[in-house]
């Protein structure tokens, strides 16, 4: 009996001994699970928070894009409305034929100046601005007058362009030859080299411009007007048919064939001191392939890019006239079809005779 009480006891006193133990491992157990719960719930939160940054910067980010996107057709129907009413059309070479050299330009003869023959013609009787085609006029008129070109002529204000308002490397001041002005304006287009013949001739510049049109009236170009020495002035008109008996009298002065047909020049300016380097305007007459007596090029935006030449081509001298032709480089392929139309056109070789 004593044994049963004692063992009850031992009992009771190991469940008192143990049960703080147990509710201590219960909270501790709570504890660490009360934790474990909160810090999920931080991260979550902080997923939460994350992803809506995400979401507003994205947001930013489309209405930015939106933006942009709205600005550039704003900016697109604003280039649209602007040229609604212009007419662009590419201009394509035609393809050559045997009666066609395939050329763009829309002003055209290819004359055979041996026997006066019309190998093509496009517009020939259609007047038009003739832009510095006109310096072979210039200089036929300087050359009639018999003037001394090594005589020393000095560029003026009045030889400065006021009219299209073009640059000049010839500054007021600068002084040179005649002759080394005659090769400017023919070789490298001066306009105030041009200006300053006109202005410098003994008669004056009225007379000179006079003198001009009474040269086109003697070669039978009836309908060709000249205003200015230069051809900056849209008055200066001609037609291809008429520009290609210019042509050819002009090929007959040694000085003009010289002067047009020479790559560059160079001098040293009495103005800056420096050495001043000048080109010719017409590529061509560097080709070694090219046999070329005369050349002059023209340009101002009423008369489009222009071009005449004469040439000898396949042993014939022709004279190539090339007006308003759209494009930098129009004027040049041009050139070089009416050769290659000439060179391999049975039917063309044929009527170059």
């Amino acid at each position: 009996m004593l044994y049963r009480i004692f063992s009850c006891c031992t009992l009771v006193a190991a469940l008192g001994l143990t049960a703080p133990a147990f509710a201590a491992a219960n909270t501790d157990h709570k504890t660490v699970t009360k934790s474990s719960a909160k810090k999920p719930t931080s991260q979550a939160t902080k997923a939460k928070a994350s992803k809506t940054n995400k979401v507003a910067v994205k947001n930013k980010s489309v209405k930015k894009t939106a933006s942009k996107s709205n600005s550039k057709h704003i900016s697109s129907r604003a280039i649209a409305n602007a040229r609604k009413d212009v007419s662009v059309s590419r201009a394509l070479a035609m393809p050559t034929t045997l009666d066609n050299p395939g050329v763009q330009s829309v002003g055209v003869l290819v004359l055979n100046e041996q026997n006066g023959e019309i190998m093509y013609e496009k517009n020939a009787d259609t007047l038009t601005p003739i832009a510095s085609i006109t310096k072979l006029m210039t200089a036929m008129v300087t050359l009639d007058a018999q003037l001394p070109l090594n005589e020393l002529l000095t560029i003026s204000q009045a030889d400065v362009d006021t009219l299209k308002n073009t640059s000049s490397r010839l500054t007021v001041g600068t002084t040179l030859t005649r002759g080394e002005l005659l090769l400017l304006a023919l070789m490298a287009s001066e306009n105030r080299a041009a200006a300053a013949l006109a202005r410098t001739f003994p008669a004056g510049q009225a007379v000179f411009i006079r003198k001009m049109n009474e040269k086109a009236q003697s070669l039978g170009m009836r309908n060709s007007r000249f205003y200015d020495s230069t051809g900056l002035t849209p008055n200066n008109i001609s037609t291809p048919r008429e520009l290609a008996l210019m042509v050819k009298a002009a090929h007959r002065y040694p000085e003009i064939h010289d002067f047009t047909t020479s790559s560059e020049y160079s001098f040293v300016s009495n103005q800056s001191g420096r050495n001043l380097a000048f080109h010719n305007t017409n590529p061509l007459v560097k080709e070694v392939d090219w046999n070329i007596g005369v050349s002059k090029t023209g340009f101002i935006n009423e008369a489009g890019r222009c071009l005449v030449m004469q040439a000898t081509i396949n042993g014939t001298p022709v004279v190539i006239v090339l007006l308003d032709s759209n494009g930098k480089y129009t004027r040049i392929g041009d050139a070089q079809r009416v050769r290659k139309w000439i060179e391999t056109t049975s039917f063309s070789k044929l009527r170059a005779g």
